[in-house]
């Protein structure tokens, strides 16, 4: 409980860094289990930064490796059980339980790269709770197994499980999403889920293994039913689509060859290479023959890109 530092940082085109500015948060003077507002200005530069900060004791929270998962340990398990059984129900009201989210691996994702293969890291999101795992570099059947913890304030939420495609500087491009509603969990089964389309609608590529345990107190779950929801503070951003980005690359170069290949047969006619051809374009040149020709080549080179 001290002094909280921030720096924000820049890079340029040519991907170098530089400090933009820096502030502090008291974090002591913060009242706790309450969603502070906060809006500091940047010292040595302007403009400010608009942060959320939230001081939540909770405990078995945390982000790890399988061989240290915390419900792993029959005497940590214990004590959060206890610390979720029905004795404690009207202590914390807003302390609703705990969620361990096992994340193993994923087959078979989608090629995001121009290589073949993607960069693929995994988000979870719980309400206003936002956890990731590393990056693995050119793959596409990535294992992260990792553990992470989340505190649960509403039984209903729906845990997200999203996986993007690291893009250097860019946005991440999206490989394939997965919702979960913590009521439908059963504890330590392990779980293969298919990856859906932004909307969840239909079938995208690939599948995500993911073992999940819940322990809440059913009263407290209850009695939040009848609170107003948690407002989501996060916002998506639009991401850029390589396999939009490569569709358009292949049509530019489609046109670029039509454009090119106009341009020779223009360059064929006046050179004379080929006497009968430019004899019958300069003899009709009045009637547009030759626009006819070259609005002709055009076309069988592009085809459906126009």
């Amino acid at each position: 409980m001290g002094i909280l530092d921030i720096e924000v940082w820049g890079k340029d085109s040519k991907k170098r860094e530089e400090r933009l500015g820096t502030c502090k948060v008291d974090i002591s003077a913060l009242p706790l289990k309450q969603t502070n507002c906060l809006e500091l200005p940047l010292e040595s530069c302007l403009g400010a930064l608009l942060m959320l900060v939230t001081l939540t004791p909770c405990a078995g929270v945390s982000v790890s490796d399988l061989c240290v998962c915390p419900l792993a340990d029959p005497s940590e398990r214990k004590q959060i059980s206890q610390r979720y059984c029905l004795q404690n129900s009207l202590k914390d009201m807003k302390d609703v339980g705990i969620l361990q989210v096992k994340v193993l691996k994923a087959v078979d994702l989608l090629a995001a790269d121009f290589s073949g293969k993607s960069d693929p890291f995994c988000l979870l999101e719980l309400g206003n709770d936002r956890l990731q795992t590393h990056t693995i570099y050119k793959n596409l059947n990535p294992e992260w197994n990792k553990v992470f913890t989340f505190p649960i304030k509403d039984i209903h939420d729906v845990l997200e499980v999203t996986v993007f495609d690291e893009d250097g500087d860019k946005p991440p491009d999206f490989l394939g999403k997965v919702a979960i509603p913590l009521l439908s969990i059963r504890d330590g089964q392990p779980n293969c889920y298919v990856l859906k389309n932004k909307d969840l609608e239909q079938a995208f590529k690939g599948v995500i293994y993911l073992e999940m345990d819940l322990i809440y107190n059913p009263v407290k779950a209850s009695i939040r039913t009848f609170t107003p929801r948690e407002k989501r503070f996060v916002e998506d951003s639009r991401k850029l689509s390589k396999k939009i980005l490569s569709r358009d690359v292949d049509r530019v170069k489609r046109i670029t060859m039509a454009i090119w290949n106009t341009i020779q047969f223009l360059k064929s006619c006046f050179q004379w290479e080929s006497t009968l051809r430019s004899t019958i374009a300069f003899v009709h040149h009045k009637g547009e023959p030759l626009l006819c020709m070259q609005c002709t080549l055009l076309s069988d080179n592009i085809g459906p890109s126009l």
